[in-house]
């Protein structure tokens, strides 16, 4: 049985200093880069060598910590939280951390700040690698009950990449389909490219490096796989989950889930805890992040000498739209998945698993 990948953050041992796998290198080149500074951090974040949502925000929490090292005052801990908070507006991973480590480090005196922020990192980022093992058993249990093909393996799909590589650890929507390959349960996983950060190729790269059979396909063509019987299920991972149930993703997200209720097969997401957001009403209060549109024009791989290149496929003056998230109803969702279990996507399903969420 092949085995999962190392985390894609790390902190060596006795040191204030984390090392985070680039994932703007990836899949052509495994390169592991140092962050030893909140600039380091912040970067990382906003330009997407850290992305998928429950890994932002351990990075964030990691970021502040490095902060912390250079001014832990009172004004030096409220601009470093500002700094990362401003990087990435729609996975609320990332506000969750920032409030959790601010909570943790505001009463204390500043000189004890630094040490602390390390140990809040580190506990921000074991829970996350918990919640991750668990939601994988949660949802195992949904596919368990899928009906069986008698000619082949189960036939899932996802669409962006929600595995190890967007967690500290296995994934949210993959951690199904690793813990499905665990308990002996064929599989194979349509993997939808994700244009334009084409973020597919990375859940391609993560699958193959654990051995999951897989095929990769152009985001358009997902329709017709679910619409002719090809796809038992789809399964994605989520930036914020609103109190109604309402699921921000990776754009192109929706268009699976239409296309799941016409054929009448399940739509998961899998999501932790601080994807949650009990505060966001519905699906239309979630920011989806714009990003500049230069991710549509220009299409990055190797050239033929095998350097990373960039090629211009759009005019420089062509205007373009580029939104980097949409927003699923709850009402296409089959269910949610979380650490503590799964339940329908709705306000009374999500307090059934967070009833303590009544009476925040």
């Amino acid at each position: 049985m092949h085995t999962i990948a190392p985390r894609p953050i790390r902190r060596p041992a006795g040191q204030r200093r984390v090392e985070i796998l680039d994932q703007t290198r990836l899949p052509h080149a495994r390169h592991w880069l140092g962050l030893d500074s909140l600039d380091a951090a912040a970067h990382a974040i906003r330009v997407m060598q850290v992305r998928g949502a429950p890994l932002i925000g351990a990075t964030a929490a990691y970021g502040l910590a490095l902060g912390l090292e250079q001014d832990a005052s009172d004004q030096g801990l409220a601009a470093a939280a500002a700094r990362l908070a401003a990087t990435r507006p729609t996975a609320v991973n990332l506000a969750w951390a920032l409030g959790r480590m601010l909570a943790c480090l505001a009463p204390l005196e500043p000189e004890a700040r630094p040490a602390a922020a390390w140990v809040e990192a580190d506990a921000i980022a074991e829970e996350d690698a918990a919640q991750n093992r668990a939601i994988g058993q949660h949802g195992l249990a949904l596919l368990q009950q899928l009906p069986r093909r008698p000619d082949g393996p189960l036939q899932l799909m996802t669409h962006c990449n929600a595995g190890w590589l967007a967690t500290v650890e296995q994934g949210t929507a993959l951690a199904p389909i690793y813990a499905a390959r665990a308990a002996g349960i064929p599989v194979h996983v349509w993997v939808s490219e994700t244009r334009p950060r084409n973020q597919g190729l990375l859940t391609a790269w993560e699958l193959r490096e654990a051995g999951v059979p897989h095929t990769l396909i152009a985001d358009n063509a997902a329709g017709q796989l679910i619409l002719t019987g090809q796809v038992d299920a789809v399964i994605t991972g989520a930036d914020r989950i609103a109190a109604n149930g309402d699921v921000a993703n990776k754009v192109g997200t929706v268009l699976k889930a239409l296309a799941c209720a016409h054929r009448g097969i399940p739509f998961y997401v899998a999501a932790p805890r601080s994807t949650l957001d009990f505060a966001c009403p519905n699906g239309a209060a979630i920011p989806i992040e714009e990003r500049e549109g230069d991710e549509l024009r220009l299409v990055a791989g190797l050239d033929e000498q095998g350097g990373t290149a960039r090629v211009r496929q759009i005019p420089l003056d062509e205007a373009v739209c580029n939104p980097a998230f949409d927003v699923t109803p709850a009402a296409l969702v089959s269910a949610l998945i979380t650490e503590r279990g799964h339940c329908p996507a709705s306000a009374e399903g999500l307090l059934g698993l967070y009833p303590e969420q009544r009476h925040a």
